[in-house]
């Protein structure tokens, strides 16, 4: 098995700067609330991916048959998205102590970790990148599933450590904010998801 550990890095760090909500969440959570929630937050997306590679591995041509259904799902994600940022602006957008914000048990990171999946596994856009990614990249003789996990595990494990170093700066950025300046970027996170939403519930009547 001969694999080019060029093309799944490349791809892995790529896919880490795709700017959609869960980009901008993930800096804020490290901002607002530090390293180790953020990382839990990540944790989640990371399992949603992998959730979303098993499915365009076992049932790719299926979902490449069910293209005509895609704005039911845009609509259907769209919506949550731009209800979550309706919620999250109302419950963000106030002056909060980030003593407190800090102040996190297992429980919380735990929730982190749900939120983290829940917030990638219904933008459908994700789906539709790794399904891309896995027509496109996928080593040849799709059969062979050992280079399929190998080559998506150097992605995955790429677009990891990427995101460790964007949390990382982060939170060392959030030294130097304000308790003003954070409720600013909780508010603005809040906009992003709700514009998102919006652009999805658009696409998907333009299907």
């Amino acid at each position: 098995m001969d694999i080019n550990v060029i093309t799944p890095i490349t791809i892995g760090f790529f896919t880490a700067f795709i700017m959609g909500p869960v980009f901008w969440v993930l800096l804020e959570t490290s901002i607002t609330k530090g390293f180790k929630a953020a990382l839990a937050f990540d944790i989640g997306v990371l399992i949603s991916d992998i959730v979303f590679l098993i499915i365009c591995f076992f049932g790719s041509s299926q979902l490449k048959s069910a293209k005509e259904n895609q704005e039911g799902l845009y609509v259907l994600g769209g919506t949550i998205l731009l209800v979550y940022g309706i919620i999250y602006l109302i419950n963000r957008s106030k002056k909060r102590n980030r003593n407190t914000e800090l102040n996190i048990n297992k429980e919380n990171y735990f929730g982190l970790a749900v939120k983290g999946f829940a917030l990638n596994i219904i933008n459908v856009g994700v789906l539709i990148y790794w399904l891309a990614a896995t027509s496109a990249f996928a080593p040849a003789g799709e059969a062979n599933s050992t280079g399929f996990v190998l080559f998506f595990s150097i992605v995955l494990f790429t677009y990891f450590i990427v995101d460790l170093f964007k949390i990382i700066v982060a939170n060392r950025f959030s030294r130097l904010l304000t308790d003003t300046t954070i409720v600013f970027i909780n508010t603005l996170i809040s906009i992003i998801l709700i514009i998102s939403g919006v652009v999805f519930i658009i696409k998907g009547f333009e299907f």
